[in-house]
């Protein structure tokens, strides 16, 4: 409400309240008789219910000694400038290396808001309206003072008489609200707003209240009950891919979750988006309460505000493409631009009258001024700057801050905030809690989130489990002699490595917190080390479980040293390694802007890093260029801790090819023996000491605990840089968002780039489909000829409390040229009803019947029938017009050829006034269409699929401006009228809104019916039916909002009527029973309407897969982060295997060496899987969300165009790693060999693309998937016969595991190729030397070794008498039979055994996906 004339400023401000009942508005002077032509309906003037209750809470901390935290907004001569960007190119995997396409240098800027000033004085109210796109969000994030993003900002804001610099530390008093939704979704309700409520408990308490707990508790049930949602505390949030409350209330809780913050200026974006009519309204009483009793000062934008919401601001400013065309009080805003010639009619939403001004289509003239009204915002501006009201605003914006007034609201402010904040709070710090209190909050909060989330936290001990009975079976009862020295190792080296891997899926789970830690960051809630700390303190139990259960069976499966002191030393030096791995690669999640980024450093980091422990290269071998990632490398120095503990004071005797010679005949004693290819083996022993083997590795057990304390340093470096990145992440989506223009499609979309002047833009405007289009659409709709029913519909899903009935006998109908509306308040289970009717729940049970023309539902239905759902899903990298056509060549009959199906694109694109933004793409919110572009789109998508049956409609008005709203309701009301049937679900519909609907089904809590039929001319048959129950629409009011209020339980008569019990038993519900009835049977006697041509898809599978492989590979083509990490990745991993094992020569010690390189070659694998595995998951959301539920292709087209286009990239990576590497090696490079390995490599880039497709297909989440990843790879890696040879694997797993894994074959046909034909000349430290027995040459004395078990070794002299020297191997393929690769032919017979993996692989993401697709329910008689 406006002040009245008649009072001073000062007093509404200091105005008391005489007692409860008085509303705000007498309190500011006002006589709610006063103004005749502004009375409304009386609703809009009681007061908020719960108004008393914040006088209380006002009194309570008054007593208490606190006083209220006033600040006032000021701004003047404000201008900001972002990059002038209405388009920005996205470029794609070629057109990034043109180095002529980057012109980034000078572009323009462009004004976004355009010398704005006012003025919000504490208590007052300031609406900001204007249409999407003019700036409102802009001037929101300036008065907020969020200002990052922007290029360039000019002019003066002051909060009280603080500067804008000054404010910064007081950010969280001063609190935006911004569109999008975003939170923890497995989080209950209840525990969001509980964590928000601790951290902002002041340290006085109020009288009466004991400890902050409580205080925490009483908060936040008072806010939950402020907008009556109490009922969903323990719900899970949820958002698009995880159930959760419905769509108003999670508006609700990011509502609640500000006003927990307790600040004093609120910046509300849009904020009653996705609300129905009653509950905006309350939520505006309760901010107008709470703004007058508490002094805030509140600025808001709306889209779609109906007068009596319009009614409670003090204060409006219209904006128009950044100009502010109107700023003064809300009482005389309207006249104002009556008095310039526009003429707002009775009925209409004022707000919407403001913003249409400058509308052609919108505005109506007043008669007499058709020639002298102004046309543009420039014209309106001038007439405004001539008005009497600006020079009153201006002298207002002046005056405040410099006032004695707002100089003492700011001491006042400072002063409280202060002493709200808890000892050992810095002065400087923007936190109100302690951080203990802030750190004990994050930890409660992250075992919330683990909890909400158990299947990973199972999978995560699940898989630890499977895996340390695996490697502890693959190593079982390691001998104490020689063979069992890489045995031992080896699973040494597997205990480190498999947590190290684990850690991994920190990378991908620091992405997905990242924007609530933003934001809460913005709330000034903590500090973000507070949620580090918490982050480790919550991990440190379940990693110390996780590692304790992993030791314990690993360690005595294995049969190492059986001392408690050598198992400490092992369980303490892995869990410290696992604590340092897990930090780094939360350090690396934290330290890069974006997941593609940090997947890349994350994938070569784990590479590198198990390279160089010292198992794969020993620390002597290392090259001198690499050497320092041994010493930076934590999992080193842990290998070097564990080897220590293990081999130290063990005395090892040779055994087997270890000891030359060996067998029958050779130990009595005549004739020496020697060890050979043991290290740390003296000349002509026979056994070595574990001392000198781990000296021979330069490692030392002296170094245990040393080690120890080294892995701890790293783990506190980590940390402390992690709390460095974390407390540098920005908020997204600040600063300008832009239109994105494929690089591809740029000649296209010229006319995006040009500057646009605003008479073209009025002329333009004014052709908008008209009348020449409404002719055209008649003849192009598709005509429906049935009739859809439902009758006695129940709903009913599990919950953790028992069965709980979600929609409760609900019936209806929809006739061909009907516009239905489905209302009722949130969560009213108008989405459940379109979900059971449009049959897209795959959950819970339904019964009733639902039938078309009286016979069940076609096989066809689910594309047959339009959907548009809430949520806008759309494939981010296809353009407009490539998404409308993908719908409309697959979803429309395959009869009806290609041109003509195209020829319905243009005219839905005509319809939808699509046509500037066809060649864009749709980009994610911020980068992209805006929100009610995609809007647009998703309804789009929809119509050109031609819906023969009916059109559902999910509140496609949410989210929109009242012009959009209103042009979307009046295009669906030429759909009905060109004889489609159309039902909508609508939320806040506006008097005219409701005047297009012809009938109306309305809900309440439950999903009970409140009334089911005719709307009547003005709704008079809807105001009869209520009326003549006792609930009598006043004339001024809305009718829609009338009745919502009604049955929710918001209006007066509503506390003592059952309204569902009135409808059962009204004349209405009995012949609407009849009317049912009367048309099964007429529709059933008759043929049906729709024809069904009885194919489930409308397009043949052949079809499918060639468009849905096109859109794929299109896509990828632009994705250019997603390839150009996937390149990079092959190619560092590939010089870093190159020069760790650069040139590799032929001594003994190389044969290992060329066994390692190759092995090296599968760890490409992790890292390229992690970064695939959300972009498969993102895109079967997609599917899973919409297309798969309107029918639009099966889902092994799906899978093949994501298989398919994944192939050309990989062999250009197959080839970029094989370049890389191979030559750098100094492999064989023969064409028989070379070009054998690159056929090799080419085929293993598919493998482990299938592999890493196959566990996305069916896991959940992304997290989870990154979980499941080590545990099949470390698996397929340990029984490839590398970590274990052949012959050491247990006999239970050598007959079948090894033979049904792949990456067994790879390696094997690999070594072959590179090694077969290799010849091997022995170090002089490398050979065995050994005298015979006297009076034998060593050729006598090897004969019969040399023909049995020594078949391979080499005597190189073997006429001596003494020192006999002798080679392990003469060549590469004595070598590889110790692996059981007994021929040369093994290598093509193994390479064509991987291709059948390929094939089988590709096999199995199929059979997973089918696996995850359930069947829709369907109902139940």
């Amino acid at each position: 409400m406006a002040l009245d004339p008649s009072t001073p400023d000062n007093e509404s401000q200091n105005f008391t309240f005489s007692d409860e009942e008085c509303t705000p508005y007498q309190a500011h002077g006002i006589d709610p008789e006063h103004n005749s032509a502004e009375k409304v309906a009386s609703r809009s003037r009681t007061a908020w219910h719960m108004a008393s209750e914040v006088h209380a809470m006002k009194d309570r901390d008054e007593e208490g000694g606190k006083k209220p935290r006033k600040l006032g907004v000021t701004w003047q001569n404000l201008t900001v400038k972002g990059i002038s960007s209405d388009a920005t190119f996205n470029e794609n995997v070629l057109s990034q290396f043109n180095p002529f396409a980057k012109s980034g240098k000078d572009v323009p800027m462009k004004a976004i808001i355009g010398n704005s000033y006012g003025c919000v004085k504490p208590g007052e109210m300031l609406l900001v309206l204007g249409r999407p796109g003019s700036g409102c969000t802009t001037l929101l994030n300036i008065l907020s003072n969020h200002r990052l993003g922007y290029e360039e900002i000019t002019g003066d804001v002051t909060f009280g008489n603080m500067s804008a610099e000054d404010a910064r530390q007081y950010r969280g008093e001063i609190i935006m609200n911004t569109e999008e939704e975003i939170f923890f979704p497995t989080l209950t309700v209840g525990d969001t707003i509980d964590f928000v409520a601790r951290m902002k408990v002041p340290y006085h308490l109020p009288r009466g209240i004991k400890t902050a707990e409580e205080y925490a508790q009483f908060n936040k049930e008072f806010l939950l009950r402020s907008v009556g949602i109490s009922h969903t505390a323990s719900t899970k949030v949820g958002d698009a891919f995880i159930r959760g409350v419905s769509g108003g209330e999670r508006k609700r809780v990011s509502i609640l979750e500000c006003l927990t913050t307790r600040a004093s200026v609120f910046c509300w974006d849009n904020s009653t988006r996705g609300l129905d009519a009653s509950t905006a309204l309350e939520w505006i009483k309760a901010i107008r309460v709470m703004t007058d009793v508490l002094g805030l000062t509140t600025i808001v934008t709306l889209y779609q505000a109906g007068n009596s919401i319009y009614e409670h601001f003090d204060k409006v400013l219209v904006l128009d493409e950044g100009k502010q065309i109107f700023y003064g009080p809300q009482k005389e805003a309207v006249p104002f631009f009556e008095h310039l010639g526009f003429v707002c009619d009775s009925g209409s939403n004022r707000a919407d009258f403001l913003t249409g001004v400058t509308v052609p289509t919108e505005r109506l003239i007043a008669p007499g001024y058709e020639n002298k009204f102004p046309r543009t915002a420039d014209e309106v501006l001038a007439a405004y700057d001539k008005s009497t009201i600006k020079p009153k605003m201006l002298s207002e914006c002046k005056s405040y801050r410099a006032s004695e007034e707002a100089t003492e609201n700011t001491a006042v402010f400072k002063e409280m905030v202060a002493r709200e904040k808890h000892r050992g709070v810095s002065k400087n710090s923007t936190a109100t809690a302690s951080f203990h209190t802030q750190v004990k909050a994050a930890v409660i909060r992250q075992y919330q989130i683990m909890w909400g989330d158990k299947a990973t936290l199972i999978m995560k001990q699940g898989a630890t489990v499977i895996q340390s009975l695996l490697g502890g079976s693959l190593f079982y009862n390691a001998p104490d002699n020689s063979a069992g020295l890489f045995l031992k190792g080896g699973a040494l080296f597997f205990s480190i490595l498999y947590n190290a891997l684990i850690a991994l899926s920190e990378v991908t789970d620091s992405f997905t917190g990242r924007p609530i830690l933003a934001k809460h960051r913005s709330f000034a809630l903590y500090h973000p080390a507070a949620i580090c700390i918490a982050q480790i303190a919550a991990d440190f139990p379940v990693l110390l479980f996780q590692v304790t259960h992993f030791g314990l069976i690993l360690y005595f499966m294995v049969g190492l040293k059986s001392t408690a002191e050598a198992f400490f030393t092992y369980w303490i030096t892995n869990f410290i390694t696992a604590m340092s791995m897990t930090a780094l690669f939360r350090l690396i999640g934290a330290a890069f802007p974006t997941f593609d980024a940090a997947t890349k450093v994350s994938g070569l980091t784990i590479v590198a890093f198990f390279v160089y422990m010292g198992y794969m290269i020993i620390k002597p071998e290392m090259h001198p260029w690499f050497v320092w990632l041994f010493w930076i490398n934590p999992m080193a120095y842990g290998f070097e801790a564990l080897l220590g503990n293990e081999f130290h004071e063990q005395d090892i005797p040779c055994v087997g090819p270890n000891i030359i010679p060996n067998g029958p005949g050779y130990a009595t004693g005549e004739g020496g023996q020697s060890c050979a290819g043991v290290g740390g083996a003296t000349v002509g022993a026979t056994s070595v000491t574990g001392d000198d083997y781990l000296a021979s590795m330069s490692f030392s057990h002296g170094h245990i605990w040393r080690n120890v304390g080294i892995i701890c340093a790293w783990w506190v470096l980590f940390v402390a840089l992690t709390i460095f990145f974390t407390s540098r992440w920005k908020l997204l989506g600040e600063g300008g968002s832009s239109l994105l223009i494929p690089r591809d499609q740029q000649h296209k979309s010229k006319h995006l780039l040009l500057p646009r002047d605003e008479e073209s833009q009025v002329k333009s405007g004014s052709d908008t489909p008209g009348g020449s289009l409404d002719k055209s659409l008649g003849k192009d709709l598709v005509r429906n000829r049935s009739i859809f029913t439902w009758k006695n519909l129940t709903y009913t899903v599990r919950t953790p409390s028992g069965d709980r009935v979600l929609l409760d006998n609900v019936q209806g109908y929809v006739k061909p040229g009907m516009l239905g509306a489905l209302m009722g308040s949130s969560g009213a289970g108008k989405t459940t009803l379109l979900d059971v009717l449009a049959q897209r729940k795959t959950e819970g049970t339904v019964h009733g019947s639902v039938l078309v023309d009286g016979r069940p539902i076609p096989v066809s239905f689910q594309r047959s029938a339009g959907y548009v759902e809430q949520l806008d899903v759309h494939e981010p990298l296809a353009t407009v017009r490539e998404s409308l056509e993908f719908s409309a060549l697959l979803r429309q009959s395959r009869d009806t050829p290609t041109e003509e199906k195209l020829r319905y694109v243009d005219t839905i694109i005509d319809l939808l006034e699509l046509h500037d933004l066809e060649h864009t793409l749709v980009g994610r919110p911020g980068a992209g269409l805006s929100i009610e572009q995609r809007k647009r789109l998703t309804i789009a998508v929809e119509l050109v699929a031609k819906p023969s049956i009916l059109i559902f409609l999910d509140e496609p008005t949410s989210g929109l401006d009242g012009q959009a709203a209103y042009n979307t309701v009046r295009f669906l009301r030429k759909l009905s009228e060109a004889g489609q049937a159309v039902l909508v679900t609508i939320h806040q519909p506006s008097a005219q809104l409701f005047a297009q609907f012809d009938t109306l089904l309305l809900l309440t809590k439950g999903g009970k019916t409140v009334y089911f039929g005719d709307i009547g001319y003005n709704a008079s048959t809807v105001k009869a039916y209520f009326a003549r129950y006792g609930a009598p629409c006043p004339p001024e009011a809305n009718p829609a909002e009338h009745m919502i209020d009604v049955v929710s339980g918001t209006g007066s008569v509503s506390q003592t009527r059952d309204w569902d019990k009135v409808w059962l038993e009204s004349p209405e519900h009995d012949q609407l029973t009849k009317d049912l009835d009367a048309m099964v049977g007429e529709a059933a006697a008759r043929p049906s309407g729709t024809v069904d041509d009885g194919h489930e898809f409308a397009a043949s599978m052949w079809t499918q897969v060639k468009l849905v492989s096109h859109r794929m590979n299109v896509s990828l083509f632009r994705n250019t982060e997603y390839i150009d990490n996937k390149f990079a990745l092959h190619i560092s991993l590939a010089l870093l295997n190159g020069f760790s094992f650069w040139m590799i020569g032929d001594r003994l010690t190389d044969l290992q060496q060329n066994l390692f390189t190759v092995f090296n070659f599968i760890f490409v694998a992790p890292g390229v899987i992690s970064q695939l595995q959300p972009l498969f998951i993102d895109r079967r959301d997609i599917y899973e969300t919409r297309e798969k539920k309107s029918k639009m292709y099966h889902w092994a087209p799906f899978v093949a165009g994501l298989i398919i286009s994944e192939i050309p990239y990989l062999i250009i990576c197959a080839l970029l790693y094989y370049v890389c590497w191979y030559f750098t090696c100094g492999l064989p490079t023969a064409p028989e060999h070379a070009g054998s390995v690159f056929f090799v490599v080419v085929m293993y880039e598919c493998l482990y693309t299938g592999i890493g497709q196959m566990i996305a297909a069916y896991a959940p989440n992304a997290v989870f998937a990154s979980l499941v990843n080590p545990l099949v790879i470390t698996t397929l890696v340990s029984f490839c016969g590398v970590m274990v040879p052949y012959n050491h694997i247990e006999p239970f797993w050598r007959y079948w595991m090894y033979y049904i894994d792949p990456f067994n074959y790879l390696m094997s046909s690999l070594l072959i190729f590179t090694t077969w034909s290799k010849s091997v000349n022995c170090d002089s430290d490398e050979l065995a030397i050994f005298d015979p027995p006297s009076n034998q040459t060593c050729d006598e004395y090897l004969a019969a070794y040399q023909h049995g078990m020594g078949a391979g070794t080499n005597l190189l002299n073997p006429d001596a008498t003494a020192d006999c020297r002798v080679c392990k191997y003469t060549g590469g393929g004595d070598y590889l039979r110790t692996l059981n690769l007994q021929d040369e032919y093994y290598g093509w017979r193994n390479a064509g055994i991987v291709v059948v993996f390929v094939i089988g692989i590709y096999g199995l993401v199929f059979m997973m996906m089918k696996l995850r697709t359930k069947a829709t329910k369907k109902a139940e008689p």
